[in-house]
Parts: C-alpha cells; structure tokens; sequence
C-alpha cells in the first residue's frame, strides 16, 4: 500500500500573516529550527517565505530588514498538497516545480509540511538529525 503524505508530514506548520514583519519571521525560523515558514492572510494560507527567500529578496537587495513585511518577500502561488495524496506524487510535485517542501492543505487550511527529507526517511528521522518540514535546503 502507498505511503500518504499525512503519514510524513510535520503538522501544525509555523505560519505567520502576510503583514508580519521579516525580522519576526527570521527569529521563529531560528527558533523553530525551519527553513521556511507559512504565510496566510485572514487564516488562508497565501505565500511561502524560506531562509533562501529571506537572502535573496531582502538582504542581497539591501532591504531594510526591520521595515520589511512577509508580503514583500515571500513566494506567492505556492504548489500544495493533500494529506491523503500519496508521498510519490508529493515527490513528484517537488521535482517539478524544484522546491524542497510543500505545504499540506485540507479545505482551505494548512495542516502540515512535508519536506524531501520527511518523504525519504519515511517520517521517522530522529529530531536531532535535522529538524522535519523545513530543514535548511534550499526552495
């Protein structure tokens, strides 16, 4: 039987709204230990801002890290996927559109992460190898 992405993926993903500023979002990462974190407008998830995105849109364009909102920065049209789709297709999605993570959607509302990393340890890596649904890779 096919392995379901809700079988891998990490729940309750961290999120923050659109008009949260950059530096709150840099700061959970941190202490989160993810890449990327989730970003929704009235609880609808709308964008997705990594640590990649922070580098490339804000601190190589010389961006005023403090002033500087999710909605400036973060990746909109983010691909999803459902917890009952099977891992492959989350794979293949990855693949595809050259991301490491994909955020999991029921209805209209995040419900989890699933990473590369989850998809190939099956969802069993142990905490201290690396932190699940937003390890440090880029996309």
């Amino acid at each position: 039987m096919a392995q379901k992405v809700r079988d891998v993926m990490t729940p309750e993903p961290v999120a923050l709204p659109l008009d949260a500023p950059l530096t709150e979002a840099a700061r959970l990462m941190r202490d989160q230990g993810v890449g990327g974190v989730l970003v929704t407008q009235a609880g609808r998830l709308c964008g997705m801002l990594t640590d990649r995105d922070i580098v490339v849109r804000a601190v190589a364009e010389g961006r005023d890290l403090h002033g500087t909102r999710l909605d400036q920065v973060c990746s909109a049209g983010v691909v999803t996927i459902g917890p009952d789709d099977e891992t492959e297709t989350a794979v293949r999605l990855m693949l595809e559109r050259g991301v490491r993570r994909l955020p999991v959607v029921e209805g209209d509302r995040a419900v989890g992460i699933v990473s590369l990393r989850d998809v190939a340890t099956g969802g069993d890596a142990p905490i201290a190898d690396a932190p699940r649904g937003g390890e440090h890779l880029a996309g």
